[in-house]
Order: structure tokens, then C-alpha cells, then sequence
């Protein structure tokens, strides 16, 4: 007896964003405080960003990740008991260990489930649908919690302009579900570790202290360079995969790292540019909560709608870089 193939299809999306709001003027007086000169027209001519949220000092990763995750399951019309895996993707966890998707999972209510934290850092939420989609389709779960979080504001040195303005905090959520029909149609990962030194935070902790640099450090020439070349291939890539054409994509969501990016993308793609989903000029560069954040915002105002096809991309330190396709 052949085993019936099962899927798995996103049934719910969810994201939040802390309170505070710092625009780029607002950004540009806290540094020159600093010694650091900037402004609104220099941020936005480079990168395209107008704002980003800020978490306060008490709020941690897990506290952005559970509220996102809540509006996911109510938007999927599931509990926390519901759910028998929970990925979390952060580059920011709350503790050394334990993950902070077991703190999540004993902040949402729910024992039993498998969870655990994915590094992969601003590719973090591909990489982790991408495991929670094997493990429906191999049969180890049913219904799954994706979550990608970060509060980069805490790993940044806010006296280098050239990485300080780039980055936000936030979170966004997927419920994924085991569906005889097709919902994660492609996906593919990928990593060159000899890439490390062009997007990394050098540091550690050893012996009580920290070692090394604490920092958030960036080549962003060479993260550029890098990006919209394994984007693009990794594009093509996933849609032959899932059998389609890149016509057949409705709706492209990239890591919302940098407006340039992002547009320079979309025409090697040859799409129209309508098709983009942009939300890096009001979050910033949130990392790993960028795309699920970016795809929330697209499926609450209309925009996604069931059946469209949706080329979801992260690409980020490691070096990391993926893609999913995924039916709505």
C-alpha cells in the first residue's frame, strides 16, 4: 500500500513590534550625542530605511516571539496545545541556553511540543520552515510554530554609523500544518562558512566575561556583492524545483536588508516590481523576523490571498542564503 504524501501549508500568520518608534531625525540627534554624524537623507539614499522599532531595556527576545506567536495561532484558529513543534530562529536568544523557544513554549502554555532554537541569522526563518516542513513531511509533527525574533538593537555598537542605522527589533510567526494539498512546494538551503568575516559579531563567554567583540560587524560591500548574486540563483533555483516559472511567483518577500537590494532583485527576476513586498523602510533590518514580519503585513492588508504562489528569501551571516516556495 502506497503511504499518502503529505504537505505541509502555512494556516496562520502573526508579528509584533515593540512600542517605540525611532525614526531616522530621531535616530540622527541620539547619535550626534554620541559624536556620530548622520541624517534622515543619508540613511534613506543608502538603504531606504525611515524608521524601526526599539525594544526597552525588560523586554527579551522570547517576549516579542510570544506575542507574535499568538496572533499567528488566533489567525490560524489554533491553541498552544495545538502544537507539537515550535523552531524559533534568533541571533538574539535570551539565555546561553536554555532556547528560547522553550521559553516561548512555557510562556504560550504548551509541554510536550519539541522545541528549539535555528542560528542562521538574518536566512534564520527559511532555514527553520524549511526543517519544520521536513518534519511534517517525514511525519514527526503535525502542527508546527515558526517563529523568527530578534532585538538586534542590543548587538549593535551604536558608534559605527555604518551598522547602527541599519537594524531593528521585532518578531513574525507562521503555524504550519499537515495538508493533503501542496502549501511548501520547494525549498532550498545553503552556507559558505569561509564567508564568516563579512557579517558577523566576533565575540563570546568564557570564564564570566566576554571575549573577543561583542559587536555587530559588517563588510557591507562584500554582504552586497554576496546577496543579490546567491538570491538570485537561489530564486531560480527553488521555483524549477517547485515546477514553476518565475511568472508563476505572485508575491516576492526577500530579507529586507536594504532597499537596493531588494529592487535590483526583483529586475534580475524580471518581475514587476508590484510584486515586492518592501517593509524595510518602517522596520529596518530585523533579521530573522524580517521576512515572517514582511509576509504577516502582506497577508493582513489583502495583499496575499489563498492561492497565491510566494517566494519567501533570507540571506545573511554565516554566510547563510535560502529559499522557499510556498502556496498560500
Amino acid at each position: 500500500m502506497t503511504a499518502t504524501v503529505q504537505y505541509s501549508r502555512i494556516i496562520g500568520t502573526g508579528s509584533y513590534l515593540p512600542d517605540e518608534i525611532v525614526t531616522n531625525n530621531d535616530l540622527a540627534q541620539r547619535l550626534a550625542k554620541k559624536g556620530v554624524e548622520t541624517s534622515d537623507e543619508w540613511i534613506v539614499s543608502r538603504t531606504g530605511i525611515k524608521q524601526r522599532h526599539i525594544a526597552d531595556d525588560s523586554t527579551k527576545t522570547s517576549d516579542l516571539a510570544v506575542k507574535a506567536a499568538q496572533n499567528a495561532l488566533a489567525s490560524a484558529g489554533k491553541t498552544a496545545a495545538d502544537l507539537d513543534l515550535i523552531i524559533l530562529a534568533t541571533s538574539t536568544p535570551d539565555f546561553v541556553f536554555p532556547s528560547t523557544a522553550c521559553m516561548v513554549q512555557a510562556k504560550l502554555g504548551n509541554r510536550g511540543a519539541a522545541a528549539f532554537d535555528v542560528q542562521a541569522v538574518c536566512s534564520g526563518f527559511v532555514y527553520a520552515l524549511t526543517t519544520a516542513d521536513s518534519f511534517i513531511k517525514a511525519g514527526r509533527a503535525r502542527c508546527a510554530l515558526v517563529i523568527g525574533a530578534e532585538v538586534f538593537s542590543r548587538i549593535l555598537d551604536w558608534q559605527d554609523r555604518g551598522t547602527c542605522v541599519l537594524f531593528g527589533d521585532g518578531a513574525g510567526a507562521v503555524v504550519l500544518q499537515a495538508s493533503d494539498e501542496p502549501g511548501i512546494q520547494a525549498a532550498q538551503l545553503h552556507a559558505d562558512g569561509s564567508l564568516t568575516n563579512i557579517l558577523c559579531v566576533p565575540g563570546s563567554v568564557a570564564h564570566g566575561q566576554v571575549t573577543g567583540d561583542p559587536f555587530l560587524r559588517m563588510d557591507g560591500q562584500a554582504v552586497f556583492k554576496q546577496a543579490v548574486s546567491v538570491l538570485e540563483q537561489s530564486a531560480r533555483d527553488t521555483v524549477a524545483e517547485a515546477g514553476l516559472e518565475l511568472s508563476d511567483i505572485d508575491w516576492l518577500i526577500p530579507h529586507q536588508a536594504n532597499l537596493r537590494i531588494l529592487t535590483f532583485l526583483a529586475k534580475k527576476l524580471g518581475g514587476s516590481m508590484d510584486k515586492l513586498v518592501v517593509t524595510v523602510d518602517q522596520h529596518a533590518n530585523t533579521s530573522a523576523a524580517s521576512v515572517p514580519l514582511a509576509l504577516d503585513q502582506a497577508c493582513r492588508d489583502g495583499r496575499i490571498k489563498s492561492g497565491h504562489e510566494v517566494l519567501m528569501q533570507g540571506v545573511g551571516g554565516g554566510f547563510t542564503w535560502g529559499s522557499v516556495v510556498a502556496r498560500m
